[in-house]
């Protein structure tokens, strides 16, 4: 592959400057829109320790969470002290680091949870309880009338002590709207900081997200935290449609781990985001501590950084068809939304198989420092594809190729078009190194 730095191809076109107007940043007519205006409360620690896979010590906690604050998340959250012994050790320890990030945890919406949370030294409790039908009768089996009225108790009780207070519906999609708004606009008025709108099963699309946070933005002043499974691949887009209708905070865990498939994933959501405001993106996040941050999670909980992952993915930022080649190495912005080097990455362009162009070699030639013509780069790249009919070749495979043509041709070996030549001096070569 030909590393592409960020210096202008050598004998290239001028290329016309880019349009300064971005059109995936939000229009002047979207007047609820918080895509350049949001906060994320990083679930990881306690969303992520959920997934199938997930089990963190408290050196593995500690590693994370700082990782997660120097990478710049608002607030991070913990599993409910509630949940366990241990639970409620980490989460004193890691509210002693003096993280820059306030540190949350979440707890169901009962007096005993809120009283061990409120201790542990948390800058804020997030409350949560289902209040969609399947859950009020096959998990808590409390009526909307308890849900109001367990609410307000916990909620005044934390706010007692100084400490913020999110109130959260579980499986609101699937809740009916009246009891929704009804709840939200209770918690409102009594003083929550946030409310919460969960897609507890991923069910929900993107058109539903914007009618309901929408709606919601119309009945409550508190600002609207949204929390997204990805069940049906929606999370990212369900996310940014949240912010575009009003919401204030959005939910993510490292590489979207959690329960079943996980939720809104950080470096997705940061993708999206940038794509519509690079500068209020770049201003408000290390993003070069992306890459640390998912292997650290990745080798954690034992899986593979996905390929296809957006900014990380070891695709991500690789180019391969000759036409694309040929457009990056003139200007990146033709096939790149996202630039590489915002987060510390490099892009690539393969050229060892049957689709490269004589450009993408050109470019390959030219850092080898190698003296070929036009004509006899796309001869050298007609050998190069053939050899790639057989099999991918490596980037150590192209290079013989490039430094056998030009030996050949400036010994005078070697002609443009002579095929059979130019097999008998990489033949000679393969003996003279004991290659196969």
């Amino acid at each position: 592959m030909v590393v592409v730095d960020n210096a202008p191809a050598p004998n290239t076109r001028p290329v016309a400057p880019p349009s300064t107007r971005n059109p995936y940043a939000p229009r002047y007519s979207d007047f609820l829109s918080n895509i350049s205006n949001f906060k994320i409360i990083e679930s990881t620690l306690r969303e992520g320790e959920q997934f199938a896979n997930a089990f963190f010590d408290t050196k593995t906690k500690i590693a994370i969470a700082k990782a997660l604050d120097a990478f710049g998340v608002e607030y991070i959250e913990l599993t409910s002290p509630a949940a366990s012994e241990q639970s409620r050790l980490d989460c004193e320890a890691i509210c002693k680091l003096g993280l820059r990030a306030k540190i949350l945890t979440h707890i169901r919406c009962h007096m005993d949870d809120a009283r061990i949370a409120v201790e542990t030294g948390v800058d804020g409790v997030d409350v949560v309880i289902g209040t969609s039908s399947f859950l009020r009768e096959f998990s808590h089996g409390k009526d909307m009338t308890y849900i109001t009225r367990t609410a307000i108790e916990v909620i005044n009780f934390v706010k007692s002590k100084g400490i913020e207070i999110r109130f959260s519906s579980e499986d609101s999609f699937r809740s009916d709207l009246v009891d929704l708004l009804s709840i939200y606009q209770t918690v409102d008025k009594i003083g929550v900081n946030r409310v919460g709108v969960a897609d507890t099963v991923g069910c929900a699309n993107p058109r539903q997200v914007y009618d309901l946070v929408r709606t919601l933005r119309g009945v409550v002043s508190c600002d609207i935290e949204i929390h997204l499974h990805n069940d049906t691949g929606c999370a990212i887009a369900n996310a940014y449609t949240a912010l575009e209708a009003g919401a204030t905070h959005i939910d993510t865990s490292v590489l979207g781990i959690g329960e079943r498939v996980g939720i809104t994933p950080l470096g997705g959501l940061i993708a999206c985001l940038y794509a519509a405001d690079p500068e209020y993106v770049k201003s408000k996040y290390n993003l070069s501590m992306l890459r640390e941050i998912e292997n650290l999670v990745a080798s954690a909980v034992e899986v593979a950084v996905p390929f296809c992952n957006p900014i990380t993915g070891y695709c991500a930022f690789t180019h391969k068809a000759g036409i694309h080649a040929k457009a990056i190495l003139n200007n990146p912005s033709t096939y790149e939304i996202l630039k590489p080097e915002d987060f510390g990455l490099t892009r690539y362009v393969s050229i060892g198989h049957r689709l490269t162009g004589w450009n993408a070699v050109k470019s390959r030639v030219e850092q080898l420092k190698l003296i070929l013509t036009d004509d006899q780069i796309k001869d050298a790249t007609a050998k190069i594809k053939e050899l790639a009919d057989v099999r991918t070749q490596s980037m150590e495979d192209v290079d013989t190729v490039l430094r056998v043509y030009h030996s050949g041709i400036h010994t005078g070996k070697l002609d443009v078009g002579n095929k059979a030549a130019l097999d008998r001096l990489l033949e000679e070569h393969r003996d003279q190194n004991g290659s196969a």
